[in-house]
């Protein structure tokens, strides 16, 4: 299982584009043939820049290796640069093509994934999804409406979820953090109560922000939503100082949830250290991988911290969480985007399966599923921006400021 060949696709994610613009995929090959899937969630510089950094880092440090030898890779790749240090860029260049390693090692075991980093432990994945607008409602309208958020969660309760994410806290900036206006709080406060009201106790509601606010600015934020009992409030600050986000959680009684923008067990641990968190959301396309995402979970063990995987991406991303879900004990919640159906579904040979508000891990071997390289090469993205982009402009207390989705 010799590491041989990297090709990378840059996908375009056709409207209304859930998961974001585009999907970067690797696809590594082995000596005797074997093909391994992964997936990057890079968003800090455009997708042929990312893609470029995936074929170095390949050819750099993977090239001949093993499949099995993913420590010793993520070894190379850690500290080769003289950095030795968490790098979101290089970690989601190395995190696709760990994925696609543990890929190929299933495929030459005939074993899922899971079977190989501890075996079955989920045989169901609780999921959660965000309220998306329908095609016929306007984004901007939408996301600014407690009322059309409350209509589409009975929709998403109705067909089995659990659990639901909305973030009705404003736009994010360059220039964050900065403290919520009152009509930022009253406005969430309203989604909160409408959505609350709507399901009731079949479902739990995902409190989501973009590490916008200050840490007074949170706890304000946290105060004022506090009564509707949401099971979380994400990134409610910015991920570079966790002991800010340690100071939001000393005065929430909501739980706090952090994880997509970070990366390995070093920021992790960091997090669970200073008590900033005991929800962690690794996204396996940048926090290191499935191997990295192992490590993150154990540490997390210790701290009686719970894991719920982090998904704004493509399908691969979601397999190899659904695959590492499954072999941990403190799996919590995993992020699908709505059932896994629309152009998540038809990318794959096997589409995600998804059934009563869970998601069953695959027992095919590898992550379970390949990307059809026909849909993939016939949805090119030819543009240059990043997957996720902040507002320029500084925030605006004289007006409403909407936020339009991610």
């Amino acid at each position: 299982m010799q590491l041989r060949d990297i090709e990378t696709f840059v996908v375009g994610n056709p409207p209304p584009s859930f998961g974001g613009r585009y999907f970067l995929f690797v696809k590594v090959t082995s000596a005797d043939g074997i093909v391994g899937w992964g997936e990057m969630y890079g968003a800090t510089v455009g997708p042929k820049v990312q893609c470029a950094v995936a074929e170095d880092i390949f050819h750099r440090h993977c090239a001949g290796l093993s499949a099995h030898d993913v420590e010793r890779m993520f070894r190379r790749v850690h500290s080769s640069g003289f950095s030795q240090r968490p790098d979101p860029t290089v970690m989601a260049a190395f995190s696709a093509i760990e994925m696609a390693c543990w890929d190929i090692a299933g495929k030459a075991a005939d074993k899922p994934v899971h079977q190989l980093i501890g075996g079955l432990v989920n045989p169901r994945l609780r999921s959660y999804t965000y309220l998306y607008p329908t095609d016929d409602q306007d984004p901007a309208t939408f996301y600014a409406d407690p009322e059309a958020s409350a209509e589409a969660a009975i929709r998403y309760v109705e067909q089995g979820f659990t659990a639901l994410k909305f973030d009705p806290a404003g736009p994010y900036t360059v220039n964050d953090p900065h403290q919520p206006a009152v009509i930022d709080i009253d406005r969430s406060v309203r989604f909160c109560k409408a959505i609350r009201e709507a399901v009731g106790t079949k479902a739990d509601l995902l409190f989501g922000t973009h590490g916008q606010f200050t840490p007074s600015g949170a706890v304000r934020m946290a105060r004022a939503i506090t009564p509707y009992d949401p099971l979380w409030f994400e990134e409610p600050v910015p991920p570079e100082m966790p002991e800010a986000m340690a100071h939001v959680a000393q005065h929430s009684t909501v739980p706090i949830a952090t994880g997509e923008r970070l990366t390995t067990k070093y920021e992790f641990a960091r997090v669970l250290a200073c008590g900033a968190a005991n929800i962690l959301q690794p996204a396996l396309g940048r926090s290191g991988g499935i191997w990295e995402a192992k490590k993150i979970a154990a540490i997390a063990e210790v701290y009686g911290a719970q894991i719920a995987p982090h998904l704004y991406c493509g399908p691969i991303e979601a397999a190899a969480n659904v695959q590492f879900g499954a072999s941990i004990p403190n799996f919590l919640i995993l992020e699908s985007i709505k059932q896994f159906d629309g152009f998540h579904a038809e990318l794959l040979d096997h589409p995600i399966k998804w059934e009563d508000g869970h998601v069953i891990p695959s027992n095919r071997p590898g992550l379970g599923h390949n990307v059809r390289e026909d849909v993939a090469r016939a949805n090119p993205y030819t543009g240059d921006r990043l997957h996720l982009e902040m507002q320029d402009e500084t925030y605006n207390y004289s007006g409403e400021n909407r936020f339009a989705g991610g």
